[in-house]
């Protein structure tokens, strides 16, 4: 395996803030009070709440409705943290443009191979947003987006019954096996949808798709989600070959807003 290259606030009713105040969690298996600190980002609400794991970013654009919203976690890459990617990657700013109904969580992940995955479990990142940061967590779909070596902590979620779609981001250096499961082998498998884009990953991710006859294949990245034809957004399978680079495909602002429109998501009103 090659290694990765590198506005007020709103209501809380409204967001589904708990109304008790239950500080502990248990985000890696342990148990302890969180921190967290909140603010308005982009218009929207937003929390830091800081664990044993690292640092966590829970975003809630304006006009959020938790009762028809689903949430989508972005894992970032190497070479940064979670408050590194969420400053350098405006990703607040690109949450609110793709203009989904979702929460969206940032958690930590490695910074390179030397590190373990900080989140193994899905689950209990789950409990640590809704018992750290007190937020009740929407009923609708997950989107898990993962940029480049977060394939290593994204590959540990397919499995969960809650993940309806993966968005690999320049990411497929490994984890065929389980994104296989999750595309083509696995019992929920035919109500999955993964999209995978490749710039210094083309070559994994050619070999990886060409597996599928039902895979379509898209050679660059439109300039809008309605540029998308109507075989590629019904696709279950869709590889993209990117024209912008490994880090210009997260912070140059156009891929991550477009990617999440192809998504269940519903459109904030």
């Amino acid at each position: 395996m090659r290694a990765p290259a590198c506005a007020a606030a709103l209501v809380f009713g409204l967001l589904g803030v708990v109304g008790a105040p239950a500080a502990r969690a248990q985000p890696d298996g342990g148990s302890e009070r969180l921190r967290k600190t909140e603010d308005v980002v982009a218009g929207g609400q937003h929390w830091r709440i800081q664990t044993r794991a690292g640092a966590l970013h829970v975003w809630a654009p304006p006009g959020y409705d938790r009762a028809s919203a689903g949430t989508v976690v972005y894992v970032h890459g190497y070479h940064t943290d979670a408050d590194g990617a969420w400053r350098e990657h405006d990703l607040a700013r690109q949450f609110r443009a793709s203009r989904q109904n979702a929460l969206f969580i940032v958690p930590d992940a490695p910074s390179g191979n030397d590190e373990q995955v900080k989140w193994p479990a899905l689950t209990d990142l789950r409990r640590a947003v809704t018992r750290g940061g007190n937020i009740r967590l929407p009923d609708g779909p997950t989107i898990v987006v993962g940029h480049s070596g977060a394939f290593r902590t994204v590959m540990k979620w397919v499995d969960h019954k809650v993940v309806a779609q993966v968005i690999l981001l320049d990411a497929l250096y490994g984890g065929q096996r389980a994104f296989d499961d999750f595309i083509s082998s696995g019992k929920r498998a035919g109500h999955h949808k993964l999209i995978v884009v490749g710039s210094d990953t083309a070559e994994e991710s050619v070999s990886f798709t060409r597996r599928y006859p039902f895979a379509v294949t898209r050679d660059r990245m439109p300039g809008s989600a309605a540029d998308f034809s109507k075989r590629e957004k019904r696709a279950r399978l869709l590889y993209i070959r990117s024209q912008y680079g490994h880090m210009q495909i997260v912070d140059g602002g156009r891929v991550l807003p477009t990617l999440l429109r192809l998504t269940p998501l519903a459109a904030l009103r």
